[in-house]
């Protein structure tokens, strides 16, 4: 009788095991996709702001293009021939 309350005990206690492993294995998985999330945004926002850089970056050299242009041509406009 002492024997099997034994081995039913060890069967509890494997199958709690069994669950809490499952548990870990869980909060595992969901953590490792947290951290993956995480360095997806910041890749994204750190991208986004190289992005924006860029196109301030264009603008202000196509302001520059556009101006020397504009006043190059008013010169031979305005220019005596």
């Amino acid at each position: 009788m002492r024997m099997r309350q034994s081995i039913a005990e060890i069967e509890d206690q494997f199958f709690e095991e069994i669950e809490d492993d499952r548990e870990r294995r869980e909060n595992l998985r969901k953590r490792a996709e947290r951290r993956a999330a995480e360095r997806h945004a910041k890749r994204t926002h750190r991208h986004g702001s190289m992005r924006f850089f860029l196109l301030v970056l264009v603008l202000i050299a196509t302001a520059a293009i556009v101006t020397y242009a504009m006043f190059t041509t008013l010169y031979y406009v305005l220019s005596p021939s």
